[in-house]
């Protein structure tokens, strides 16, 4: 599953950072705390390695 934007695939990067131990999870916040408590380092990694070269800043609401 590709992230659908560059915040997501940042908030995944960190949230998998954390997963792996190298950062403390306490300094996550908002989207990635949600995704560390709720995402296998599977998950996480799809998502963070998304190349965000084409992807939007955020999610446009349709």
């Amino acid at each position: 599953m590709p992230a659908t934007s560059k915040a997501q695939q940042r908030a995944a990067g960190a949230a998998l950072a954390a997963k792996r131990g190298e950062i403390d999870k306490s300094d996550l916040q908002g989207a990635s705390k949600e995704m560390y408590e709720t995402m296998t380092e599977d998950e996480l990694e799809d998502l963070a390695a998304t190349s965000h070269d084409d992807l939007p800043e955020k999610k446009e609401d349709d």
